[in-house]
C-alpha cells in the first residue's frame, strides 16, 4: 500500500535526506521518499502494518528535526 502525506515545518533537504534514509531502514518499509521542496512523504508499506509502522516512521522524523510535523 502506498500513501502520500503532508509535512509541516520540514526545514532544510539535508533533513529531508536524513528522514528518508531513516525510514527506509524501519522494519516493513519496502520504500520511501521525503520531498522537500513538496513538503511530502511518500510511504510505501504492508497495508496490515501501516499503524504500526507509521508511528515509527513519525518518531524517526522527531528524531531527526523536533519540530516537522506528519499530517496523517
Amino acid at each position: 500500500m502506498k500513501k502520500r502525506y503532508d509535512l509541516i515545518d520540514l526545514d532544510c533537504a539535508n533533513c529531508a535526506a536524513k528522514m528518508e534514509e531513516a525510514i527506509k531502514k524501519i522494519e516493513g518499509v519496502e520504500d520511501a521518499t521525503v520531498s522537500f521542496m513538496a513538503q511530502k512523504l511518500t510511504i510505501e508499506a504492508a497495508e496490515e502494518d501501516f499503524d504500526k509502522i507509521m508511528k515509527k516512521v513519525v518518531k524517526a522524523i522527531r528524531k531527526v528535526e523536533p519540530d516537522c510535523e506528519v499530517v496523517l
